[in-house]
């Protein structure tokens, strides 16, 4: 049965739950915002529940089905998690609280800020960044703020390999800093020979996504990074592929001077939808000072009958805030749950099995996908999504169809650096089972392809709606309550 429209289904003086009683005082709300009819919808309770059930019904998720989308990490988060950050000491405190009544708080972050630095061998870390893209803008920030307190205003350049994850040069960008892209060499790491042509006194640093997004570990990172140290520069981390090395390999022990975590995909929260997230930023010791702020430190020492004093602290030379307060709470809250209950062996566990199930599922599909860096990779890989005997199926046809077998899409078309471009990880959340699941739909499409191309060209067919005009669906956004309100652009 059709769903009605949600105006559709309103009934003048139809009633629902009434509002409560306001709590605080009211206040006049301003001339230029008010409107002499607002015609929402009435509705009955039942009505708006049903509604608002059933969309959520037509969505994928994590907790529903197989998510491969690789890049991003959709792993599924222990529920414990989103207990403990609903704590009422954690989801009711308020940032303009005095420190002396948000210890408790202000000790989470603290530990977490300790095991962080443990995890990628920093001397510093700031939780204050909101997302993965504003941990890289922190981090050039501050590569920025170093040069210039030394007085090298020369330095304007970041190197950015092809490999790198997208967001890179628009961060890089947005700090004022010129992008230099590096190209790969054949077996997918940073061409050395390109790197070395470009060191030179002009260069700031170099953002390295590693492992990279082919899903491979950079296995020249030493003379990468001794590279851009030689010439005086500074070595930015990726940390959003973090699920691959954590309690492995330690970042700051390669040559990494500032990492951002993604809190939101390594160490446990939902993050579809676009967020909530959390990117905090390590460093090495002489950047400490450089940190955003205020830090959360141990400002007073505990002793036998005293606990220690906990506070916030702004570095010498901050590159101040960036962002209101101190970031997400509840992505931290539910990160330290993470680290606390898998313990150091637990998350080398995670990387392990992150690992083990991405060459599971690369060996499994080779013969009939093409991956054109095949060698070991990491926690994801990149396949081809196109066969010259099934010319007319493209990798979005394949993501298409793979809606039909009940699986989420993995990342189409990205890195740009493979052609119809598959990006697949199956994360150390998914059994034996499931991988053999996704393998095998995945191989019936190629069968498909071969017999059937229609049926994946005009996928998927099981789902709620039928293929989507997606550059129509961009360029025209539909923005109102109402269809019928709607004026399609003339451009």
């Amino acid at each position: 049965m059709p769903e009605p429209l949600i105006y559709e289904l309103s009934s003048p003086g139809r009633p629902t739950l009434p509002l409560p009683e306001t709590d605080v005082p009211e206040a006049k709300l301003p001339e230029a915002f008010l409107r002499q009819e607002l015609p929402l919808p009435e509705l009955s309770e039942i009505d708006v529940v049903r509604h608002f059930v059933r969309l959520s019904q037509y969505n994928h998720g994590v907790d529903t089905g197989f998510y491969p989308l690789g890049s991003c990490t959709m792993k599924y988060n222990p529920k414990i998690n989103e207990v403990t950050a609903r704590l009422p000491g954690f989801a009711l405190s308020h940032p303009l609280q005095d420190t002396e009544v948000s210890q408790g708080s202000l000790a989470l972050m603290v530990q977490l800020q300790e095991w962080l630095k443990e995890i990628g061998g920093f001397a510093g870390v700031s939780l204050q960044p909101a997302a993965g893209a504003h941990g890289e803008l922190t981090g050039i920030l501050i590569i920025r703020a170093y040069h210039q307190d030394r007085g090298d205003q020369g330095r304007n350049r970041i190197l950015i390999p092809d490999s790198a994850h997208g967001t890179n040069p628009a961060s890089t960008t947005m700090s004022g800093m010129e992008v230099v892209e590096i190209p790969s060499d054949a077996r997918g790491n940073v061409d050395l020979d390109a790197l070395r042509a470009e060191c030179n006194e002009c260069v700031a640093g170099l953002m390295l996504t590693n492992p990279n997004t082919l899903g491979l570990f950079e296995e020249n990172v030493l003379e990468v990074t001794k590279l851009i140290h030689d010439c005086g520069g500074l070595v930015y981390g990726d940390g959003a592929n973090m699920n691959a090395l954590m309690g492995v390999v330690r970042p700051g022990d390669i040559g990494i001077d500032v990492l951002h975590y993604n809190l939101h995909k390594t160490f446990s929260t939902p993050h579809g939808g676009g967020g909530p997230g959390s990117g905090p930023v390590g460093v090495v010791d002489r950047l400490v000072d450089f940190l955003p702020g205020p830090v959360a430190e141990v400002v007073e020492e505990g002793d036998d009958d005293l606990p220690p004093l906990y506070g916030l602290v702004m570095p010498e030379k901050s590159i101040g805030r960036v962002k209101a307060f101190m970031g997400h709470f509840g992505v931290m809250v539910r990160a330290y749950t993470y680290m606390r209950i898998l313990g150091k062996d637990g998350l080398r566990q995670a990387s392990d099995l992150a690992v083990l199930n991405a060459n599971y599922l690369r060996a499994r599909l080779g013969d009939c996908y093409h991956v054109p860096y095949d060698r070991i990779c990491m926690h994801e890989f990149v396949a081809e999504g196109r066969w010259e005997d099934a010319p007319d199926v493209r990798a979005l046809d394949i993501a298409k169809r793979l809606m039909d077998f009940g699986f989420h899409p993995p990342t189409n078309y990205f890195p740009l650096i493979v052609h119809e471009a598959l990006m697949i990880e199956p994360t150390e959340t998914e059994s034996k089972q499931m991988l053999d699941a996704f393998a095998d739909a995945m191989l019936k499409i190629r069968e498909e392809a071969l017999s059937n191309p229609e049926i994946l060209t005009g996928a998927p067919h099981t789902t709620p709606f039928g293929r989507m005009d997606e550059v129509l669906a961009a360029r025209q956004l539909v923005l109102c309550c109402r269809p019928e309100d709607f004026q399609p652009s003339e451009d």
